[in-house]
Order: structure tokens, then C-alpha cells, then sequence
């Protein structure tokens, strides 16, 4: 009925507005929920579907070591990750959260060169300056003095754990799919976070339902439906490709929050993102002309 090139763009444009959608709405349920508590309901709601697709499609079941590395995954890009993105959005706006988090590139281009050995030109240097530089802009916009362990250093430290993820489980998802890898880290993920899950439930039962709505999109939609468009417009598209449609995630964000909380963004914030991004397409295509070398 559609397209393969349609389904494509639109699993790519639903992840754009899932993910931009959960920086307002992580705002939105940290007035009743507290930060771990918030990841663990979310990521228990996202687990459910990764659980369900596993049992009907029956893909092959990861080795051991693998399965420890998908868990090592869920702990830090889904654990880790969520609770030092929702502390940090205590402080951060949700449009400075989404700029800071959309470093993530650099800081993997960066592991790749030390762990994969991955190269890494003068180029490639002078981008990820750049783009650090955007983040000391944004920090500065935001409450509190520019220290370690502020908001916007832990959303720039959950941004590097996403990187560590990514280059931990690279060999695992061109061995089983990025679909059956996502579906694993999902569940290992909340299976970490549920400790805190009853936390989460007692906090959720007395919230209103603005907060319910946001939590049940945070987990249903953002989490688990946006990771499944985005491993179908990898697969379509490839990384590199589909990558260049995250650059839409911030200014959706910002505007989302304006809509949704009233939120506008200061002149830091929208100075400092502009710099971080081109940080980024700084890297993709100092990248890419190494590729293009390297391959004449």
C-alpha cells in the first residue's frame, strides 16, 4: 500500500516528533514524579511492547556474552542515562536538554577513534570544539553556577553515555538487527531501573492526569515506538543518513515546549544549540571527506 521510500521518511519524521516531544513532556512529570522513579515507569511501560514483539517474532536469541553487552547497554544508555537526563531537566530547559543531548555524535565519533579506531582528523578536532563550545553557551543560559554535577553537565554526561552505549553494542546490532538489540536494551534497561518502580507506581497513582498522559507517551511513544520507527529508518536510510534527521529534534522541542509550558528559550540557549549543531554537521562532513579518501 505504501511505499518503501514512504514508510521510511515517515518512521523517520514519527522519531523526530516522539523524541522531540519527551523534553517538554519529561518537564511535564517531573512536577509529581522524582527522576529514577519517572525512568523506571517509563522504560517498565516501554518494555511491555520490546517484550511482546520478542515472543511473536521469535528472532535469534542473543549469545551470552552479547546478551551481557545489551545489558551493560541497558544500564548505561536506558538506566543511567534517563535518571541523569531527567535530574539534569530539574534546572535545564527542555529546548537547552535537546541541543546538549544532540551532541551525542561527537562524543561517539570521539570513542570510536580511542576503542575502535575509528579515524579522527585536524577536521573532526575542530568540530567537536566547536560543538563543546555551544554547550558551555547553553550552561551559561541556565540556573546555577557552570560546575560539575549541575544540570546541564548531566545532561551533557548522559549525552556520552548514550555515545558509550552505541560503541558498546555496535557489533551486537550488525549481528542481530537493530530491532532485536533495541527490544533487549529496552527490557534490560527497565529490568535495572526496578528498584525504583514501586517508587514510580505510588508517585504516578496520585498524579493528575496531565502527568499520567505525559509518562504513558514518554514510555509508549517516545521510548517504544520511537525506537521502532528509528531502527526502520536506519534500516532504510543507513546511520549517516538517517542521522541528519535529528537535527529537527531541538527546534521541535523548543517549540513543543513553548506550546505545551510556555517555555521560550533564551538567547544563550538558542545561540549556544546553533553552535553545538554545527559542531556536528562540522563532523559528518569532515567525516564523510575522510570516508571519501579513504575509499579513492
Amino acid at each position: 500500500m505504501f511505499s518503501r521510500a514512504t514508510l521510511g521518511l515517515a518512521s523517520a519524521l514519527i522519531t523526530v516528533l516522539a523524541w522531540a516531544a519527551s523534553f517538554p513532556l519529561i518537564g511535564v512529570a517531573l512536577a509529581e514524579l522524582e527522576p529514577i522513579p519517572l525512568a523506571a515507569v517509563r522504560f517498565a511501560l516501554a518494555a511491555c511492547p520490546a517484550v511482546i514483539w520478542l515472543a511473536i517474532t521469535r528472532p535469534e536469541m542473543p549469545k551470552l556474552v552479547d546478551l551481557a553487552r545489551l545489558g551493560l547497554g541497558g544500564a548505561l544508555g536506558i538506566s543511567i542515562y534517563n535518571w541523569l537526563l531527567n535530574t539534569g531537566q530539574q534546572t535545564v530547559s527542555p529546548g537547552a536538554a535537546s541541543f546538549i543531548i544532540n551532541t551525542l555524535p561527537i562524543w561517539t565519533a570521539l570513542m570510536a577513534t580511542f576503542f575502535l579506531r575509528d579515524r579522527f582528523g585536524l577536521g573532526a578536532w575542530i568540530a567537536t570544539i566547536v560543538s563543546f563550545s555551544g554547550v558551555i553557551l547553553i550552561a551559561f543560559g541556565q540556573p546555577g553556577p557552570m560546575t560539575f554535577g549541575n544540570g546541564s553537565s548531566l545532561i551533557l554526561l548522559a549525552s556520552i553515555l548514550s555515545a558509550t552505549y552505541f560503541i558498546l553494542v555496535r557489533g551486537v546490532i550488525a549481528r542481530y538487527g537493530p530491532g532485536t538489540c533495541t527490544c533487549w536494551t529496552l527490557i534490560t534497561g527497565a529490568l535495572w531501573l526496578t528498584p525504583w518502580l514501586p517508587d514510580g507506581m505510588a508517585q504516578i497513582s496520585v498524579a493528575p492526569v496531565s502527568v499520567i498522559s505525559a509518562v504513558m507517551f514518554l514510555g509508549l511513544i517516545s521510548a517504544s515506538l520511537g525506537y521502532a520507527t528509528w531502527s526502520y529508518a536506519i534500516g532504510h536510510f543507513g546511520p549517516a543518513l538517517a542521522a541528519n534527521f535529528l537535527y529537527l529534534v531541538p527546534p521541535i522541542a523548543i517549540a513543543l515546549a513553548w506550546s505545551l509550558s510556555g517555555i521560550t528559550p533564551d538567547i544563550l540557549t538558542i545561540l549556544g544549540g546553533m553552535v553545538a549543531i554545527t559542531g556536528v554537521v562540522m563532523l559528518r562532513l569532515s567525516m564523510a571527506r575522510s570516508a571519501r579518501k579513504a575509499a579513492a
